[in-house]
């Protein structure tokens, strides 16, 4: 393996730490701190950089994917301002969108909705998850005002784009 090629790796397993690391700080604390989402973004740019010089990635890969993470954001900040998505969640969105790139943007977002799903599902139901523990409501309203943490969905939308770069 050349050293290149171990640096691509890299860039994605701290990718996927820091996505860890994402979905666990919402879990706790319902927010995600915009640290994270600038280093998976930092990470994009030495990952792109390794396979343009590496001859892996095209300058119109590079355009596309930061076109796909742009439009995500663009979005996002439109379901941030409707009160549907929470701003940690709209950059993290973007950020991991940078590496899904067209290829993989719709598989991620479908990935990231069905996980997402599964844990306002997971709420409803009464599990101890995110507000709903704090809340200390255990009505149907009082799960449904908590809000849901929705960067472990896309911690795991973020994953799989992960080891699919990884796999290729």
């Amino acid at each position: 393996m050349s050293l290149l090629a171990l640096l691509h790796l890299t860039c994605l397993g701290l990718v996927a730490i820091l996505l860890v690391a994402a979905g666990a700080q919402d879990l706790r604390t319902m927010h995600i701190a915009n640290g994270l989402s600038v280093a998976i973004a930092g990470l994009f740019v030495v990952w792109a950089a390794i396979g343009l010089v590496s001859g892996q990635m095209a300058m119109s890969d590079l355009a596309w994917a930061i076109a796909c993470g742009v439009g995500v954001f663009a979005v996002g900040a439109a379901a941030f301002s409707a009160g549907v998505l929470g701003g940690g969640d709209v950059k993290l969105l973007a950020a991991v969108s940078l590496f899904a790139g067209p290829a993989r943007l719709l598989d991620f977002l479908v990935i990231t909705a069905l996980v997402g799903g599964l844990l306002g599902f997971a709420i409803l139901a009464g599990a101890p998850i995110g507000r709903a523990v704090a809340a200390g409501n255990g009505t149907l309203r009082g799960r449904l005002r908590a809000g849901l943490p929705y960067g472990p969905a896309i911690a795991a939308g973020g994953l799989w784009v992960a080891a699919s770069l990884g796999l290729s």
